[in-house]
């Protein structure tokens, strides 16, 4: 009897659901090698911290509106269709910031294309995403497989921010202008999103809405955004996920990066390698939430896994050393995404399968709005060297109240497969 190398979970898989699963991996190790050197390029093009922290806001708001756009349609127009648009929204993106250094075109590129300063999901993609994944696995193997999925992302996250960090520090080492070797990283980020756009057109009919009275929510007049009976939960959920975001945003890995530069005058290839384990330890972490959600459910495993890396986030900039920071910062990562797939499972679980798009789009575009609104702060802060640790104090705080407002408000409601 041979045992097969493949995770059970990942057995329910179809070819779409390991399209979907190199589509994650794709996009992550574009957003990772740009995390890691899109706040010293920026600054490269002649622009200031705080006009970098509003481009930053602006370029989150805008992918809130076209994510809102794309997945709140999706259900009803099509999930590749919208998949592809925002695959070339990115590479359009990435073009532009390529190839301009003129503040205006910047913001509108980055306000109705797609980028990602935090190396975090931004755009249509994960909602979408998800609610196609969820349509084509057994519900009793989705936290599983959405554990899966969000190491394939955090790995992804880490090798391209090793990669981004170590080809600009190649790059620079053979005489190679500096802005430039970052621009060669910004030009890979637009390749990538062409390559996500050929991928996704590949998934086919099965990872849509095709069965009877599956689509009953989203065409009706009572639907609100593709929601009909799951409207209050959803908000709920929406409201404390942009809350969470707003936290976060104030640590985006882009401002993360920045600070150790500043703190500890840490260059980009030594920064790639931090963020490269960070994101490792972030990623096999996620594989052990899924054990713990089947035995203590997804919204205690949420809170229990959240809370103490909170803490840690506000210890980091305590430390007075460089080691001891990475030390900290690599304790927080190997238990930061723990409630990700959770979080995310959950709000599958919660809805009907009609409104999986809908559902997952809005708290989406809740988090990216409250993560699009704290780098406008942090810009400011990061302007003046006493406040430059403010933001990881912040960030620690308000995540903590989201973890126990969370807790107070859903730990009563479970989900179908835990009643």
């Amino acid at each position: 009897m041979t045992t097969s190398p493949i995770p059970s979970a990942l057995r329910n898989l179809t070819r779409d659901g390991w399209l979907l699963f190199l589509t994650r991996f794709l996009r992550l190790f574009a957003y990772g090698s740009l995390s890691v050197v899109l706040v010293f390029y920026l600054i490269g093009l002649g622009l200031s911290e705080s006009q970098t922290g509003l481009l930053l806001t602006l370029t989150l708001a805008g992918d809130t509106v076209v994510s809102l756009y794309l997945t709140t349609r999706a259900d009803r127009i099509g999930r590749r269709r919208m998949l592809v648009v925002g695959a070339i929204l990115m590479a359009a993106a990435g073009l532009a910031f390529a190839f301009t250094h003129n503040f205006l075109l910047l913001i509108i590129a980055g306000t109705i294309g797609v980028i990602s300063p935090s190396g975090n999901e931004v755009g249509p993609f994960l909602s979408i995403e998800q609610a196609a994944l969820s349509h084509v696995i057994p519900a009793r193997v989705r936290t599983e497989v959405f554990a899966w999925y969000t190491l394939a992302g955090s790995v992804a996250t880490a090798l391209g921010a090793l990669c981004g960090g170590a080809l600009t520090y190649a790059l620079q080492t053979t005489a190679v202008a500096t802005v430039a070797s970052y621009r060669v990283v910004v030009i890979c980020y637009a390749v990538l999103g062409a390559m996500l756009a050929v991928v996704f057109a590949r998934l086919s009919v099965a990872a849509e809405v095709s069965f009877p009275g599956e689509q009953s929510s989203a065409g009706t007049l009572k639907s609100f955004l593709g929601l009909g009976r799951s409207r209050r939960v959803v908000a709920s959920l929406a409201s404390l996920f942009a809350l969470d975001a707003f936290a976060g945003g104030f640590v985006v890995q882009s401002f993360a990066a920045y600070w150790f530069y500043l703190r500890f005058g840490v260059d980009p290839g030594t920064l790639g390698v931090i963020f490269f384990w960070a994101n490792i330890f972030a990623g096999i972490s996620s594989l052990l939430a899924s054990r713990l959600a089947s035995r203590f459910g997804l919204v205690r495993t949420m809170v229990a896994t959240h809370l103490p890396s909170n803490i840690l986030l506000i210890l980091v900039p305590l430390m007075p050393n460089l080691k001891l920071a990475v030390l900290v910062l690599l304790l927080r990562f190997s238990i930061s995404q723990m409630d990700v797939p959770t979080r995310q499972s959950y709000t599958m679980a919660m809805v009907s399968a009609e409104e999986r798009s809908a559902a997952a789009g809005i708290t989406g575009v809740a988090r990216t709005t409250g993560a699009a609104i704290s780098p406008l702060f942090v810009g400011f802060l990061f302007a003046r060297p006493r406040l430059i640790s403010v933001p990881f104090f912040l960030a620690g705080t308000l995540k903590i109240v989201y973890d126990l407002l969370l807790y107070r408000k859903f730990v009563g409601l479970r989900p179908p497969e835990e009643a």
